[in-house]
């Protein structure tokens, strides 16, 4: 037997299966801080020969090639199948797709995948890491040392592969990747499917998702309940903060859905969007800063409990939408960055890869691999769990290379622009990819900028997405309804701009998590006047909105007009629903989603500008807007809409209306029922033939202070 036993570790750590393993008759083995080892195989054990190194072994292969291991430690024997006997675990067609950035199964290829070779049960580990010098797996199963279990590299794709026996699901594990400046960093896995709870960083083996579904029906309609002209209302809610479980109990998906599944559906929410629920490492980032991509955070349970959840939300007929992050990551040790020694998922110059509003790394979607990751992590949720949507954070700060840049700060494309071609080809691409294997789910841009295009098609050069978050509608309203009343006479169009543009995307109104946090103070809160002006400005603005074109998004909390700004260590106030105020905001969100959903002219036409018309617009000294929603297609009974800002009731106020006979009010959010006056217009109005406001017909109203009223047609007059 040729002795090689003098040669170090090291060098067989970038080359593993090149000497350790069958090789000319002869079996290596290292197993460091064995006593003993021995080749169990046909015709018994045999007893292996530690050589110069310590902790290598090496004995003669039997003639039929057949044999395990036997080891002997300080503390006690195990049997063990040789790691360095087993073939590639990937074909050259998945190491083809993956150079193309078009795998789309990667997480059940990458990362640990339980398997079955050769009749040996175990995981096969794979990942990307092509400039590292040599890659291994680390964990419970190797005592956490990287020169056990060295990976084999695929060279030209740039993937380290290995067959672990009797690694099983649940087993921790990370990489260490001795990179290629020559520092071995131990990475958690960037294709994992559960990890351990923060603040621990390991990964932790998973089988492939088997969730038994229930929701063919949902599945297959899912595409009429979520076009353009669907009604759709979305409750957005930071899973870990709506409600903290009872008696000290732990989060989980089961819990959740207990409660929260029969409140969405009371409340009459057609949706729910979950703020990011992939793994990150910080609690306070909200879930904005994963690393995890492919993982739903053991903070709330596991896989399974997550689809469980989906699948419960699907039979209350309850969409679920997450929010997805592909513009930036952290830059926690254990994650993405510097993964194999250079800037492998991240831009190498930090003008294009460091990401100066959170200081996190941001994305090379130039780079294939790294681009068809992203679109696989999409598909994961979208397919995996039946996801109905992906709402896609920041994508502004994807289409620019200056966003939030000084001149000097960032580098232009290659014609000289700013606009990000990587990132826009990627959006592109993705929302193409969705499109086609995943009918009826949509995605939503967060984009606050005018770039054109953001729901055209691809094919048309736009990005492709289903609905864009309407940032500009937010800001402009938000702002009219901080003023003082007295002071919105200067400030009229801040309530009227946006319908300029309200029809040249598909539009989601936002009043998000970001509006109630960092000082910005609760919704409620940031009405002006006394406390009754208060309830009174938010309920007007709610109905508002309701009526407004665009489908509509409520935070968490604002339905019960919590005073307090939103903390994610705590929970919402539901206490404050024992008082008739608070009970009463959400009594008028009950029903104006009810209303949202039963008429047609408040959502079909929510991307169709034949369905709008203003009748009032310009009443700047009254603070009074009043226009019509109407689904022109379906010919359902149009609506009228009237608001008045201001805390003065207007009697006799007369509108134009285009059509004669009986208009009947459907809501006042100054009913009494929900905290108002109760001043309003009881039993069925008659138009009275007088023109007004360029109609035939028109309308005597009794405007309550600080309302929205909404007034259906119908039907002529006796």
């Amino acid at each position: 037997m040729v002795e090689q036993g003098a040669r170090r570790v090291s060098e067989w750590l970038s080359d593993p299966f090149g000497y350790l393993g069958p090789h000319d008759g002869i079996v290596r083995t290292f197993q460091p801080g064995a006593i003993g080892a021995w080749l169990v195989t046909t015709q018994g054990r045999l007893r292996m020969r530690e050589t110069a190194t310590r902790g290598l072994f090496e004995g003669r292969l039997p003639a039929d090639g057949a044999y395990s291991f036997h080891i002997e430690w300080p503390d006690g024997s195990a049997d063990a199948e040789d790691p360095y006997r087993f073939p590639p675990l990937l074909g050259e067609f998945d190491l083809h797709l993956m150079g193309e950035g078009a795998h789309w199964d990667l997480p059940l290829r990458l990362g640990a995948n339980p398997c079955t070779l050769d009749g040996v049960e175990g995981t096969g580990f794979a990942v990307w890491a092509p400039n590292a010098r040599a890659v291994s797996v680390i964990g419970d199963f190797t005592g956490w040392n990287a020169e056990k279990l060295p990976m084999r590299l695929r060279h030209g794709a740039g993937v380290w592969e290995l067959f672990v026996p009797g690694v099983t699901p649940g087993a921790r594990y990370k990489f260490a990747v001795t990179g290629a400046d020559g520092v071995r960093r131990e990475k958690a896995d960037p294709l994992a499917r559960a990890t351990e709870l923060p603040p621990a960083t390991a990964s932790i083996v998973a089988a492939a998702p088997d969730f038994a579904w229930n929701d063919a029906a949902w599945m297959a309609g899912r595409a009429a309940r979520q076009h353009a002209g669907a009604p759709i209302s979305i409750y957005e809610l930071h899973a870990g903060s709506w409600r903290r479980p009872w008696q000290g109990g732990e989060h989980d998906w089961d819990l959740l859905g207990d409660q929260l599944i029969p409140y969405l559906s009371d409340l009459g929410f057609t949706h729910v969007e979950l703020m990011p629920i992939m793994e990150h490492p910080f609690g306070g980032s909200w879930g904005y800063q994963p690393l995890s991509q492919f993982a739903p955070s053991a903070r709330y349970g596991s896989a399974e409990q997550f689809a469980r959840f989906v699948d419960r939300c699907h039979a209350a007929n309850i969409g679920v939408i997450l929010d997805w992050v592909p513009a930036h990551f952290p830059t926690d040790a254990h994650g993405l960055a510097f993964f194999d020694g250079t800037a492998l998922y991240e831009h190498a110059d930090p003008r294009e890869g460091f990401h100066p509003d959170w200081n996190t790394a941001i994305y090379n979607l130039g780079r294939a691999e790294v681009a068809g990751m992203l679109i696989a992590s999409a598909l994961w949720w979208l397919e995996r769990f039946h996801v109905d949507g992906l709402r896609v954070d920041a994508v502004a700060s994807m289409l620019y290379r200056d966003y939030s840049r000084k001149a000097g700060e960032w580098i232009p494309n290659r014609y000289g622009g700013r606009e990000n071609l990587e990132s826009i080809g990627f959006l592109q691409r993705m929302n193409r990819v969705v499109a086609e294997r995943c009918p009826g789910a949509i995605t939503i841009a967060e984009e606050s900028t005018a770039f054109p295009g953001v729901t055209a098609s691809p094919d048309s050069g736009g990005l492709g997405f289903a609905f864009k978050w309407n940032m500009g509608w937010m800001n402009d309203t938000l702002r009219y309804m901080e003023l003082e009343a007295v002071h919105r006479r200067w400030h009229h169009s801040d309530m009227t701009f946006g319908l300029v543009y309200a029809f040249s995307e598909r539009f989601i109104l936002p009043l998000s998590h970001d509006e109630v946090v960092h000082g910005k103070k609760a919704l409620i809160d940031k009405m002006p006047g006394d406390d009754w002006q208060k309830f009174a400005n938010l309920r007007a603005y709610l109905g508002f909105m309701w009526a407004h074109p665009g489908k509509k998004l409520l935070f968490m909390g604002d339905e019960i007009a919590q005073w307090r700004e939103w903390d994610h260590d705590g929970q919402l106030d539901w206490q404050a629903l024992a008082r008739p105020d608070h009970a009463g905001v959400q009594a008028l969100v009950r029903d104006l989603n009810a209303i949202y959903v039963a008429e047609a002219a408040l959502h079909a036409s929510d991307a169709d500008a034949r369905g709008f018309a203003w009748i009032i617009g310009d009443d700047v000294d009254n603070s009074v807007f009043a226009f019509l929603r109407s689904d022109p297609a379906g010919g359902a009974a149009p609506l009228l809409v009237v608001v008045n800002m201001t805390p003065v009731p207007r009697h006799a106020y007369r509108i134009g209306v285009p059509l004669a006979g009986e208009w009947q009010e459907v809501i006042s959010t100054d009913a009494a029922g929900y905290g108002g006056s109760g001043l309003g217009n009881g039993g069925p109005l008659i138009a009275d033939g007088a023109a007004g406001h360029g109609q035939d017909q028109s309308l005597s109203l009794t405007l309550p202070p600080l309302s929205t009223l909404i007034l259906r047609h119908g039907g002529p007059a006796a």
